[in-house]
């Protein structure tokens, strides 16, 4: 009877409706991709970075013969090679995002960015980037602008200061935004916590940078800025396209200066200050 009774009762429960398991929708603020593989995406990009240049230095000095000198900076082909490099390097990088991104395609690449302008108006772009502007005249005042790594290289030659331009212009706004703004912020956001992300990657992106600019306080001050600007502005928005909008405007206005400067004499300290 008690055997009739369980049997009974197990019938009725198993009869009875399953309630919905919901499942959250990943989103650019609770991306699909975990921190580890934020931060090698990150790893990765560097060392594509760091190592591009060495697939086009090494073969030039061999079909020349000649081997390769202690002081390679001081060659403008080997710093124009160097610039063209970056290209496979980003594309690399690129490539290393997407599946991370889109989990294999499960999810739409720009939608898991975060591909709108959020809270953010044109308007709102154009008082930043004053802002900015007006800021750094202040740090230029007082710290002026001295040589440092990146000024060598526009030097170097007009066809390396034109190939910079449009590598800041065109491939650098997107490239860095996505990495750092895009998969590694997303990351540290969900693992973090706002405050603590935009700390993180705001030292990391200037960080990266500050060899270029080392000797050169105010071009220090300006990137570390300029990070900050572009985390703030990802964290406020929820996307990652106002950060890309800014990036690529801050680059090509001064991309504007350096292509007119190398038309028109040559490039000075201050001009290429805010150059990035």
């Amino acid at each position: 009877m008690q055997n009739a009774d369980e049997a009974e009762r197990q019938h009725h429960y198993s009869q009875l409706p399953i309630p919905p398991i919901e499942t959250k929708d990943p989103t650019p603020d609770d991306p699909p991709w975990s921190l580890p593989a934020g931060i090698s995406v990150w790893v990765l990009s560097i060392l594509a970075i760091l190592l591009a240049p060495v697939f086009f230095v090494l073969p030039y000095y061999a079909l020349r013969g000649d081997s390769m000198p202690a002081d390679l900076e001081k060659d403008p082909t080997v710093i124009l090679l160097s610039l063209v490099a970056v290209v496979p390097a980003h594309i690399f990088t690129i490539l290393v995002c997407y599946p991370v991104v889109t989990k294999w395609r499960k999810f739409r690449f720009f939608e898991m960015l975060g591909w709108r302008m959020g809270p953010f108006r044109w308007w709102h772009l154009a008082l930043i980037l004053v802002g900015f502007f007006l800021v750094m005249q202040a740090v230029s005042s007082i710290f002026p602008e001295t040589d440092n790594e990146l000024l060598r290289i526009l030097r170097s030659s007009p066809t390396a200061a034109y190939s910079m331009a449009i590598l800041a212009t065109l491939f650098a706004p997107f490239v860095e935004e996505l990495v750092y703004r895009g998969v590694l912020y997303s990351a540290f956001e969900r693992s973090t916590g706002k405050i603590a992300a935009v700390a993180i990657v705001t030292l990391l992106f200037a960080g990266i940078h500050y060899p270029q600019y080392w000797g050169s306080p105010g071009s220090i001050i300006a990137i570390t800025l300029l990070s900050l600007i572009l985390t703030a502005t990802r964290a406020v928005s929820g996307n990652l396209l106002p950060s890309v909008i800014l990036h690529f405007l801050f680059n090509g206005l001064q991309s504007i200066s350096i292509v007119y400067l190398t038309m028109n004499g040559g490039i000075d300290g201050p001009a290429a200050a805010l150059f990035r």
